[in-house]
């Protein structure tokens, strides 16, 4: 997620429309962006402290982005599959 000093003129963007699209229980609206890293197997907790660590040294930007979290998810195409629109 971008830092909440940093302009988020997207979100600004989005935020201004949900309104119109009848959404206005929203207050403010952040962009951020999403990473999804696969394992073979189940995930250990060293393979999300692995995850943590390439979120903070590689995937993010850290003058301008924070961490917000990294986890385990059910196998992605499994999700695809309960949800085609993902």
């Amino acid at each position: 997620m971008l830092k909440p000093e940093i302009l988020d003129p997207q979100g600004q963007a989005v935020s201004g429309a949900l309104p119109r699209l009848g959404f206005e229980q929203f207050r403010e609206v952040r962009q951020g962006k999403r990473f999804v890293l696969t394992v073979d197997g189940e995930v250990t907790e060293e393979h999300l402290a692995a995850a943590a660590e390439a979120a903070e040294k590689l995937l993010s930007n850290p003058v301008i982005e924070d961490v917000v979290s990294v986890r385990a998810q059910q196998d992605v195409d499994s999700v695809r599959a309960e949800d085609p629109d993902q």
